[in-house]
């Protein structure tokens, strides 16, 4: 029988859990209920009490309630939740999570669920599954349900929507995958619409040679949940083809993965190829949301609700002390490749970001500030350029040889 945590505020919302305990019980899952309510006394009993996970989140419960601080209990708790989460999957007495309440509960349990690995079961019934769920969400496969109304007493609606995050979360348990064929070592890439082709090329080759890649999507989200992979031992490397979330970093777009993208493969040693894909625009929403201080600025409507803007030599010399400052602290093999026809579909000859001088910034800045035993290759060819592409694949496989990571289709061939 499996068994999941549920976590949850039992001072103010003790019904509603014991309705979901006893609907996971009725699929055949094992309950393991987490206290996280700081002011009251929980109206179930929890297997993990308020004070314990205080304790875990570095406070101490019966000082949190002497503050009476919303905000720092809230922090702390979310610590707690996040520290027990991770040690009970990492112990194998849990193998999924569950939780619900509003903003503040959801934000506890979030961080919680955001602790445990991709692939384990999560899921958050939450009031606040509308709208912008990043913080929520994270860089995990969190399952976020609507609640539709608020997680406040039992009634013939929020009894039909537990019972069915209940049998949400046990089918998510119950399901068996085909066993895997081979143990590729995954690869992971970056891409945008601007890079696909360049991206389907260099993924189709590095296949062949025997490896498995992902390909995340560069929009501040797939860059984060991209980073945090690498961070977490998965990928064995990365093809960086689309960086261009730092252009949003760096100009207030939509699309930023936050100043730690491009830390996680230097961190680990893990071999990468960086490319500075489609760092000529910034991705905003609809032109009306476009800020009023780039006014003046070159624009090309993507489609209805994405605007982008070209970059600057400003902008992208930057982003080059960036990019360096970043690839210096890498600790496994690295390599730039420059496409100097293009950082982009748009960033090409004749086409409307065409512009080599705010390119050559980038180049000029990375290149001065660069560890000189860090290779930079610059092809006179577009991003997109099949020869790129070729070159951008046959570089990884290349580190990849250099670092000992083998497929088990050359290990096959070595020892034939």
């Amino acid at each position: 029988m499996p068994t999941v945590a549920v976590v949850g505020a039992l001072d103010t919302k003790a019904g509603e859990y014991a309705f979901l305990c006893e609907r996971l019980k009725a699929t055949g899952i094992e309950p393991l209920v987490i206290n996280f309510g700081v002011m009251g006394t929980p109206g179930v009993s929890p297997a993990i009490d308020a004070a314990e996970v205080a304790t875990a989140g570095g406070a101490d419960l019966q000082a949190l309630r002497a503050a009476n601080d919303r905000g720092a209990a809230l922090a702390a708790m979310a610590r707690g939740v996040a520290t027990l989460l991770r040690r009970l999957y990492e112990e194998g007495r849990i193998q999924g999570a569950i939780g619900m309440g509003g903003s503040g509960g959801s934000s506890v349990i979030a961080a919680g669920l955001q602790a445990l690995p991709v692939g384990v079961p999560k899921l958050l019934l939450s009031t606040v599954a509308a709208g912008d769920t990043r913080p929520y969400v994270g860089a995990r496969d969190v399952v976020m349900m609507p609640s539709v109304v608020d997680i406040a007493g039992l009634n013939r609606l929020s009894r039909r929507i537990i019972a069915n995050a209940a049998g949400a979360l046990a089918g998510m348990l119950a399901v068996d995958l085909p066993a895997e064929q081979g143990d590729r070592p995954l690869i992971a890439a970056s891409m945008f619409g601007n890079t696909t082709p360049c991206v389907d090329q260099a993924r189709a080759i590095i296949e062949q040679h025997g490896y498995e890649v992902l390909v995340f999507h560069a929009t501040g989200t797939g860059g984060k949940i991209m980073e945090s992979l690498i961070a977490d031992g998965f990928i064995a490397g990365v093809l960086d083809i689309t960086t261009t979330e730092w252009a949003d970093e760096v100009c207030g777009g939509v699309f930023s993965a936050g100043s730690s993208r491009l830390e996680s493969a230097a961190a680990r040693g893990v071999p990468q190829v960086v490319v500075p894909g489609c760092i000529d625009m910034v991705n905003f929403g609809p032109r009306s949301t476009v800020p009023e201080r780039y006014r003046d600025r070159l624009f090309y409507e993507w489609n209805p609700t994405v605007t982008l803007m070209r970059t600057t030599p400003e902008e992208n010399a930057r982003m080059g002390e960036i990019f360096a400052d970043k690839l210096n602290r890498a600790t496994g093999p690295v390599r730039v490749l420059i496409p100097l026809r293009g950082f982009s579909m748009l960033d090409s000859p004749g086409e409307r970001f065409w512009d080599p001088a705010a390119d050559a910034a980038f180049v000029q800045a990375l290149t001065a500030r660069l560890r000189p035993d860090i290779p930079v290759e610059q092809h006179e060819l577009n991003i997109n350029d099949p020869a790129f592409a070729e070159r951008v694949a046959t570089a990884l496989l290349e580190l990849l040889t250099t670092a000992g990571v083998s497929t088990a289709q050359a290990r096959t061939a070595e020892r034939a």
